[in-house]
């Protein structure tokens, strides 16, 4: 059986195709498509036509994609970007029209679940207690556990891309006043979850995301080329080097850096700033970078056959009217 999962996030739409062989989705093909939503959110967070039109240009182009890798019709979700916009639903009714795809509404707390049960199959049961973080572009997710899926799992609004946007706009590299505001807003929003990840002391500390993997390069870890087997840690000292690094440098400098992209420059440092303050505030010295996150977790939860996550999965109802309704089975 072949599956595949469209993505749509921050900065790209990303498709995953993978072969459901073995009980694990073994990766057949993967492409991304740029979108940048962040750069069309209105002041009040709303999602302008514009960006409406990316999505739907995206979203199509995957689906199509998919059929012609003998896939069957992709698992297609947004993330925090469309999540947290107030017209949420009226974007959702505009993909539909302009697609016929229903994009899902995952709640950030089943995103955290989700890349909870990813980092716990491919960092398997050795990691013992597991801590997770993942930084989005509108949200941080973090869970731990014990077993397969997590103990406990919270998304917090502290995404690289609405950082950046909401207190790193003004200035070009920011000034040391904005810097300090951004790590007294994280260090708020993080305080009682930090609380418990120290409480919990996890054994083991797994890092997902884009941001982190490229956070990561930055700070030593070997390039994507050498593949996903090769073991890639990010310390907490290096990362405070790196922000020092990242903090004097305006956008395109900062995408001169080892493992820094063009796309992701802008929010690199509202990335290095988050990561650093939950690692320091959570007790953590030293994070495994894990290649698995939230698109293996739902292709996992459609091998394995759990729809017991649909609960949190919103969608529009079938007369396509703005109300959001849960889709899924009964608990």
């Amino acid at each position: 059986m072949r599956i595949s999962v469209v993505d749509v996030g921050s900065n790209t739409v990303r498709l995953a195709i993978a072969d459901a062989r073995d009980g694990a989705p073994l990766p057949v093909h993967t492409a991304k498509r740029r979108l940048r939503l962040a750069e069309e959110v209105e002041g009040d967070r709303r999602l302008g036509p514009r960006a409406v039109d990316r999505i739907v240009e995206a979203v199509t182009a995957a689906f199509a994609e998919a059929e012609r890798w003998g896939s069957d019709e992709p698992f297609a979700f947004a993330t925090a970007i469309v999540r947290d916009a107030p017209n949420c639903d009226e974007v959702l009714k505009a993909v539909e029209d302009g697609t016929g795809v229903r994009l899902r509404i995952l709640p950030g707390e089943v995103e955290a679940e989700l890349t909870f049960l990813a980092a716990r199959r491919w960092m398997g049961w050795r990691a013992g207690p597991l801590g997770v973080l993942d930084i989005g572009g509108g949200s941080l997710e973090v869970a731990f556990g014990r077993g397969r899926l997590p103990d406990f799992a919270i998304s917090l609004p502290l995404g690289a891309a609405r950082l950046t946007r909401e207190h790193l706009r003004d200035c070009d590299p920011p000034t040391d006043d904005q810097l300090k505001a951004v790590r007294r807003h994280v260090r708020h929003q993080l305080r009682d979850v930090a609380a418990r990840i120290r409480w919990e002391g996890p054994l083991t500390a797994a890092a997902t995301s884009r941001t982190f993997t490229q956070l990561a390069r930055l700070c030593g870890a070997p390039p994507g080329r050498h593949g996903p087997f090769v073991p890639r840690r990010l310390s907490r000292g290096a990362l405070r080097t790196a922000i020092a690094d990242l903090s004097v440098l305006p956008t395109e400098r900062r995408a001169e850096l080892p493992g820094i992209s063009a796309p992701r420059a802008s929010q690199s440092l509202a990335g290095a700033l988050v990561g650093h303050t939950a690692m320091k505030l959570m007790g953590i010295r030293e994070l495994t970078v894990c290649p698995w996150a939230i698109r293996e977790g739902i292709l996992l939860r459609r091998i394995e056959g759990d729809t017991q996550w649909w609960r949190g999965a919103h969608e529009l109802p079938p007369d396509s009217s703005p109300t959001l309704r849960l889709a899924g089975s009964a608990p």
